[in-house]
């Protein structure tokens, strides 16, 4: 299936690792140009050698810290181009209530909850202007089945995914599609390194970690890859209609028994 997406220009949030790099990887091999940001600009820029090397594109970075708004700013003005805002950056701490530290949650708030919302702000006004654009948040399956184990994941994510469907509901009138995915865990450098930390714990071999998801649908964990497809068809003309929706990204994890 042709995605149509060839030329066009996406702008990623959190793109030197994980599940934002393989959206990098999945859009590049569409054709499409790429305007990088992380924090670390080394891993940014051989993001970009990999994907410039690999594929026929464009991509430039930009490193920058989405916690602070004036960053935020700085990065939508250097991609004030990019056809798709794609939103994945942010890190926000574990824990129940009673476990985490005010500026812990704050913190976690502030890039990921705060940092979408305020990027979204700024690549949606530019998109108005020129009415045309897709947005699309990377957001979490702890905001649809809610975690109080993890209680500020889970209440950044819901609060996501309800910002989601709101704009989405407007944003048409102006040419903009707003949409998200909600992946449940996937086999990030970091989700994996904390799987292996608690098979060392509770398995005495943290090369075991594999078997903790023996619960899980299918018996695994998503890839980065297949979230990074899903985002591809969503910015693609192929989901033109589709706007304030949200694929979960959890092989029936919802209503696994």
């Amino acid at each position: 299936m042709d995605l149509k997406l060839s030329g066009k220009r996406a702008a990623i949030t959190g793109a030197s690792k994980g599940i934002g790099r393989a959206v990098a990887e999945s859009l590049a091999a569409e054709g499409v140009d790429l305007d990088l940001t992380a924090r670390n600009s080394e891993a940014l820029a051989a993001a970009a050698s990999e994907l410039g090397d690999k594929y026929d594109i464009t991509v430039r970075t930009f490193a920058h810290d989405l916690l602070n708004p004036a960053e935020q700013a700085a990065f939508a003005e250097e991609a004030s181009e990019a056809d798709f805002l794609v939103n994945v950056a942010g890190a926000v701490p574990p824990g129940e209530i009673d476990t985490l530290s005010d500026e812990a949650l704050r913190t976690g708030l502030e890039l990921k909850m705060f940092g979408y919302i305020g990027l979204s702000r700024h690549f949606y006004t530019q998109m108005k202007a020129r009415r045309s654009g897709v947005i699309a948040n990377v957001i979490g399956m702890s905001g649809v089945r809610l975690d109080p184990m993890n209680i500020a994941i889970t209440t950044g994510n819901a609060a996501l995914i309800a910002f989601t469907r709101a704009l989405g509901a407007r944003s048409v009138d102006f040419g903009i599609r707003v949409v998200g995915v909600n992946p449940a865990l996937t086999a990030t450098e970091r989700a994996v390194g904390l799987m292996r930390n608690r098979a060392e714990k509770e398995l005495g071999d943290a090369d075991k970690w594999e078997e903790l998801t023996t619960g899980m649908p299918g018996g695994r964990i998503a890839t980065p890859q297949e979230v990074a497809d899903a985002v591809a068809f969503l910015l693609s003309e192929r989901a033109q209609w589709i706007s304030g929706s949200l694929v979960n990204i959890d092989g029936g994890l919802e209503f696994h028994p």
